[in-house]
């Protein structure tokens, strides 16, 4: 059906446990599941279509969540690393275009902030399946480790392509703001705080090797920090990045007070609180 569309690229993910059940490579390989890949892969090359993986779209696997709380510990960075080590070994000479995480923001987000996507955690008293989390620090701790195994395995690739043969990056999402009032100057930093806390998050860091400044200001010490090695690995540790754009937002500033309490996950609340939809005509 591809084919008869006329498309020349197919962007699919890898699932994890699939390929290693146990979570590492200490677990085991699965080599059926290599092979359901190759199958697709070769398929699609068959037909000229250019395959585009997706090494990490959210499925972390239940062994390393059961074991050490997945992402929240810092020990998946190197499970992380070696399940794409394999991945390049085992696709590596047909796959040509590779991205390390899809839509880092929402992962953290929202299974680590709102509690909507799997593993479902939040703060006590929030209505997601898991309320016994920290909505106002763990998204930023797993968004990090994210980070660092972001760079780990956008370095790795670096032995494995030969010259400009091969491409490595993230997907991220995108959703694009305008201040409520274009005439308030204080709805002008709402609206750039809000971009930070969106787009800036996970492309500052790959960019410059630091978060953006407006989040160290509002998160404080709940936002790690990135020893300078780490930093040397981040910066330009892509050769593409991909853009999931979704829809714009205008963001109105608000003041805060003594009693003002953050929404979970949302210390660009004071950027976004009252956000609306742009809706046209």
């Amino acid at each position: 059906m591809l084919k008869e569309m006329g498309m020349d690229a197919y962007r699919f993910s890898i699932s994890w446990s699939r390929i290693l059940p146990k979570g590492t490579l200490e677990g085991g390989i699965n080599y059926q599941g290599i092979q359901y890949y190759k199958n697709l892969i070769n398929l699609l090359k068959q037909n000229g279509i250019e395959p585009y993986v997706t090494i990490f779209h959210w499925d972390t696997p239940q062994a390393l969540q059961d074991k050490y709380g997945g992402f929240l510990s810092r020990r998946i960075v190197k499970d992380y690393t070696d399940f794409a080590k394999v991945c390049f070994e085992h696709f590596g000479d047909k796959v040509k275009n590779w991205f390390t995480f899809n839509e880092p923001h929402i992962f953290s987000s929202f299974s680590y902030g709102t509690g909507g996507h799997a593993p479902g955690r939040c703060s006590p008293g929030g209505t997601c399946a898991i309320p016994h989390g920290d909505s106002l620090s763990e998204p930023y701790r797993v968004g990090h480790h994210l980070l660092l195994a972001h760079a780990e395995v956008a370095n790795l690739y670096k032995s494995y392509k030969v010259g400009t043969d091969g491409r490595i990056g993230m997907a991220l999402d995108v959703m694009y703001f305008e201040p409520y009032d274009e005439e308030t100057f204080l709805d002008k930093q709402a609206r750039e705080r809000a971009i930070d806390f969106n787009l800036g998050w996970f492309m500052e860091p790959v960019f410059r090797g630091d978060y953006p400044f407006s989040m160290r200001s509002l998160v404080g010490n709940r936002l790690p920090y990135f020893r300078d090695d780490e930093k040397e690995k981040l910066v330009h540790s892509y050769d593409m990045m991909g853009l999931n754009y979704y829809t714009s937002m205008f963001a109105e500033h608000i003041d805060l007070s003594s009693g003002f309490s953050p929404m979970v996950n949302t210390e660009d609340s004071y950027a976004r609180l009252t956000c609306k939809n742009i809706v046209g005509d």
